[in-house]
């Protein structure tokens, strides 16, 4: 890192009142469409598309069309979903010195069994490539400033023995440090008994599993009064986040699979806010009140989570809900202050939610950064900052400086 890079970077984060030590600012949830995987989009006629398209001002320009009967004929989309140089000009202009990308949902779900297959393995060799050739980290020696989240081809038809070869070519990645997932599974969700093999090889890789929303709720339930993308974004995601975790926990999959390195989008969705009810639920249901080893709120220890919630409280209310979690496992315990600032991670979605008018800083990204700079972390300070800034990431991908 240069001098000037350096004190630059000082100067923004002292501007801002941010106090830190020497970590990283990693960023753990940032999307790119790799060129191939735009091509792939391209050439479909339904969605998930990327499409031509005039706007209201007579404008061409690509549109990203993500479900069918999305609203506004989908969103605007440019180099900054697939350049590289474009992913890393966000990164300066934020002080980000790390980012784990991961492609955008939806993945690999709308393909056939034989596509998929051949397109992940594809897609993580182009991975690997647009990380391990990416710069230095400047200041930060023998890290890379792009880490991956590989693909897994998860669709239905496909043989569970092709899912475990390309958990072994993400292996021999080095770049590429996890797989994102969405919801479906190979058709049946992630409960589905056929992805057992599949768990337990991605426990003993220690690959970290992102799991990620796509499919929302049943749009009904949003009306019929246009409200743009406000109501599947910040309702209909989190609810998806929240049902497919509570499936997997309730099928005692990490019972089975403790090890099991998870991490939730958005915060974990409801789940925090909801734990104690589930809990509630899960002892009063007969069918599967002595299914588990654990009461309910135990698993939300077990778990980790970005750090994509806008506000302090909301992050201090997840962090206390971590904390709490050793109380609830079979041989109880204590609150635990410091688990659930060890658990949160900073995220920034990028290259969604661009400010509206064209400016310095995203918004998106300065909420997110102000949010955990303003939390209480149970009077952890600057240490529990630093570990959600990037300490927590450097810990859960193996990285050292």
């Amino acid at each position: 890192m240069s001098r000037v890079h350096a004190l630059n970077q000082l100067s923004t984060r002292r501007a801002s009142g941010m106090s830190r030590s020497k970590g990283p600012l990693v960023d753990v949830h940032t999307h790119v469409y790799l060129p191939r995987y735009a091509a792939e989009l391209r050439a479909r006629t339904a969605a998930p598309r990327i499409m031509n398209w005039t706007n209201p001002a007579g404008k061409a320009e690509e549109r990203l069309l993500i479900l069918d009967g999305e609203p506004n004929a989908g969103r605007p989309v440019g180099p900054q979903y697939w350049d590289r140089d474009e992913k890393l000009q966000f990164m300066r202009k934020h002080g980000i010195d790390i980012s784990f990308v991961s492609s955008a949902n939806p993945w690999l779900d709308f393909l056939p069994a034989a596509r998929a297959d051949s397109l992940a393995r594809e897609l993580n060799d182009d991975l690997e490539d647009y990380c391990s050739t990416s710069p230095e980290a400047e200041g930060f020696s023998g890290l890379k400033t792009l880490y991956g989240f590989g693909l897994l081809p998860l669709v239905p038809g496909i043989e569970i023995s092709h899912i475990l070869q390309t958990i072994d070519q993400i292996k021999s990645l080095h770049h590429v440090r996890g797989v994102i997932m969405g919801t479906q599974g190979i058709g049946k969700g992630l409960d589905d008994e056929a992805l057992e093999p599949v768990w337990e090889a991605l426990q003993e890789a220690n690959l970290v599993i992102f799991l990620h929303p796509h499919y929302g709720v049943d749009s009904k339930a949003f009306g019929e009064k246009s409200n743009g993308h406000v109501l599947p974004l910040a309702l209909g995601f989190p609810f998806e986040t929240t049902i497919s975790i509570t499936r997997l926990i309730l099928a005692g999959v990490l019972d089975r699979y403790p090890s099991l390195r998870i991490m939730l989008a958005h915060s974990g969705g409801a789940l925090p806010q909801l734990s104690s009810r589930l809990a509630s639920c899960i002892d009063h249901d007969p069918v599967v009140a002595k299914r588990l080893k654990h009461n309910a709120r135990y698993y939300l220890g077990q778990l980790y989570y970005d750090a994509v919630a806008y506000g302090p409280e909301e992050l201090d209310f997840v962090s206390g809900i971590i904390g709490r979690s050793s109380r609830y496992g079979a041989g109880g315990g204590q609150y635990q202050t410091q688990i659930g600032s060890q658990r949160l991670l900073f995220g920034t979605d990028h290259p969604f939610f661009p400010p509206l008018e064209a400016s310095q800083k995203w918004q998106s990204v300065e909420d997110n950064l102000g949010a955990i700079r303003a939390a209480h972390w149970n009077g952890l300070g600057v240490a529990a900052q630093d570990d959600v800034m990037g300490n927590n990431a450097l810990r859960l991908f193996g990285l050292s400086q």
